[in-house]
Parts: C-alpha cells; sequence; structure tokens
C-alpha cells in the first residue's frame, strides 16, 4: 500500500489490545474473533480457524476433555475472560473456564501450553507447528470452536476515509 501511494502517511500499531477507534484516532483497525455488537462499521475479509491444545504432558497428568462441560475442570490458558464457544452440530454450546495463567497474545500462549500449563484455544497459524512436532496435541475435537473471522472496522460514517478507501485495492 506504500509504495502504491507514496504520499500517504502510514503509522501501523501491532496490538492485542482492543483500541478505541474514535477515541485514539485510528482510520481502522483488523479484528480477529467473534465481534460483538458495536456502532463501528465491519467488513469480513477472511476466516479464520482455531483450536484447543494442550502438551502430551498436561494430557497424562490431567486427562484431555471430551465435551464442553468437561473443559470446566481444566486449566484453561487465556487471552482475556471471554466464554468459549464451540459447534455440537449446528448448534453453539458456551462455557466459562477459568484459569491461572493470562496473557496478552496467542504467541505469548504457546509457552504455557507447551510448558503443561493448561489447555489454549488458539490459532491454526499458530500451532500447527507444534502438532507435527507433537509438541502439542488437539484436544475436543468432536467440538470444535466456530470459525472465526477477520474484519475490518472503520469509525461509523456514510463513506470512510480515503485512507481506508486506498485499502481496498491493495
Amino acid at each position: 500500500m506504500a509504495r502504491r501511494h507514496p504520499q500517504l502517511h502510514i503509522h501501523a500499531a501491532y496490538s492485542d489490545r482492543f483500541v478505541d477507534l474514535v477515541a485514539e484516532g485510528f482510520d481502522c483497525s483488523i479484528r480477529v474473533g467473534y465481534l460483538p455488537d458495536s456502532n463501528l462499521m465491519a467488513r469480513r475479509v477472511g476466516p479464520f480457524y482455531g483450536k484447543l491444545v494442550a502438551s502430551p504432558d498436561y494430557i497424562v497428568a490431567h486427562g484431555a476433555p471430551e465435551t464442553p462441560e468437561e473443559l470446566l475442570a481444566h486449566e484453561a490458558l487465556m487471552q482475556g475472560t471471554e466464554a468459549r464457544q464451540f459447534m455440537d452440530g449446528d448448534r453453539i454450546v458456551r462455557v466459562q473456564p477459568q484459569g491461572r495463567f493470562k496473557a496478552d497474545n496467542g504467541t505469548a500462549l504457546i509457552p504455557a501450553a507447551l510448558a503443561g500449563l493448561g489447555i489454549a484455544r488458539l490459532p491454526d497459524c499458530l500451532v500447527d507447528e507444534h502438532i507435527a512436532s507433537g509438541a502439542l496435541v488437539s484436544v475436543m475435537k468432536r467440538y470444535p470452536p466456530p470459525t472465526a473471522g477477520v474484519y475490518v472496522v472503520r469509525p461509523p460514517s456514510q463513506f470512510p476515509t480515503r485512507k481506508v478507501q486506498s485499502s481496498r485495492n491493495c
């Protein structure tokens, strides 16, 4: 985008923090997951897949949950206090796991999962390599998380800023 628009000033901020677009002066943001209701304008640009993973040592010590209800008896490695969603056929099941290890991004949860501290819900792009090596295993495959999305969100207005309009063509 910077090559195609040499007059455009770009300030990219990389954080898993949920920014207030209006108050902090952002033109747009990329959000991953399940969007809460808000007055922001959102456009889904793709799917985002994830799974529950744990280390083989954790599974040996604590067993592997088979259902969302069984997950509640396990240590959850979490990015916040959000409920976890799982698919049971066409129905979404929500549970509120608890855990003593929380981090502000998924990358920080990987070492915790590898160390056997609990079960994490992480995106495929972060765990596929660890699953292939056997360092992590996928659990609760019968109840996968629903596919999340990747969204471009922007403050509400009838017309997006020219910067945001330009990004559609890149």
